[in-house]
């Protein structure tokens, strides 16, 4: 008896704690998501006026803003201290891949469009995670995620319009989207938020001063206005984005990516007066479910 009195006091506090930290994951991507749709809506206006690699540099030199006075004053500066560079590197990397696909698309695509062919990151995180971060995706998730990818293939009804090979810019971003989160989980593991979003901030800017010699513009009052506040967008949302991925597994609070669709709908009403059609409807209404559906399995779990 006093081996059982002991021993369930243990076993009811570690899943509270797993629940709760999953669903504090969940909140923090789900407004990460929302800034990160305003980032992509101001990047989707100044490659209007600049050339890809000048919106990726500027956008980035302007999320240093934020993420310098955050370690002055916050963190400290003792918190980009780098302990795997292999791993910074290679977030970087495929940072530099990520952002260029997506500001490219942006550039030739709708809004909307690039980001519901952005939904298909968490089948191919799903796919990786159980190898590459030794995590179990359950039946449930699976349920989860292909449901919502379901929702996003009745949105995109790829058999209605013929195929444009530029679609397939998205769906390379998707991917690339989905290793950097798996290097992201795995690197949260020995380095802070702060740093890992510091020196993959460095790295893109860099890759991107690197295209000043080919074709850069002059930048106006306003779209300096705008630069910077992208810059804000693009660096609370990341930060967010890599404390979700910390808190939670990265099958299970990818997933609530799907919300910006809610968003990009409300940015698409408010600024340019678009409603979405019967299709879009549906694909959101069973996008929603899946997400609902994810935060209830988490949520019973803790039970």
């Amino acid at each position: 008896m006093g081996s059982i009195g002991t021993k369930t006091p243990c076993a009811g506090s570690e899943w509270p704690d797993r629940v709760s930290d999953t669903l504090k994951g969940i909140a923090l991507m789900i407004v990460g998501v929302a800034l990160l749709t305003a980032n992509d809506a101001v990047s989707k206006y100044l490659t209007e006026a600049h050339p890809v690699g000048q919106v990726i540099c500027l956008r980035q030199a302007a999320t240093l803003l934020v993420i310098v006075p955050y370690a002055m004053l916050v963190s400290g500066w003792g918190a980009l201290r780098v302990m795997s560079w292999p791993g910074q590197l290679t977030r970087g990397c495929l940072f530099i891949a990520n952002a260029a696909l997506i500001v490219l698309a942006f550039s030739l695509l709708p809004l909307a469009t690039v980001i519901v062919i952005m939904f298909s990151s968490p089948i191919f995180l799903a796919l990786m995670s159980a190898s590459l971060l030794a995590e179990r995706v359950s039946l449930e998730r699976w349920i989860a995620i292909l449901a919502g990818f379901a929702g996003v293939l009745i949105v995109v009804r790829p058999g209605a319009a013929t195929f444009d090979w530029v679609l397939l810019i998205p769906v390379a971003a998707s991917f690339a989207n989905a290793l950097r989160d798996i290097v992201t989980r795995r690197l949260s593991r020995t380095e802070t938020s702060i740093a890992i979003l510091f020196w993959s901030t460095l790295i893109v800017m860099g890759a991107g001063f690197l295209t000043a010699p080919f074709g850069w513009k002059a930048v106006s009052a306003t779209n300096a206005a705008w630069f910077v506040v992208a810059g804000v967008f693009n660096a609370s949302a990341h930060f967010l984005m890599i404390e979700a991925l910390r808190l939670g597994e990265a099958a299970a609070i990818s997933p609530v990516r799907y919300t910006s669709l809610i968003w990009a709908t409300a940015m698409g009403y408010v600024v340019w007066g678009d409603l979405p059609d019967a299709w879009v409807t549906a694909g959101s209404a069973l996008i929603i479910a899946a997400g609902i559906y994810m935060i209830r399995i988490e949520a019973q779990k803790g039970k």
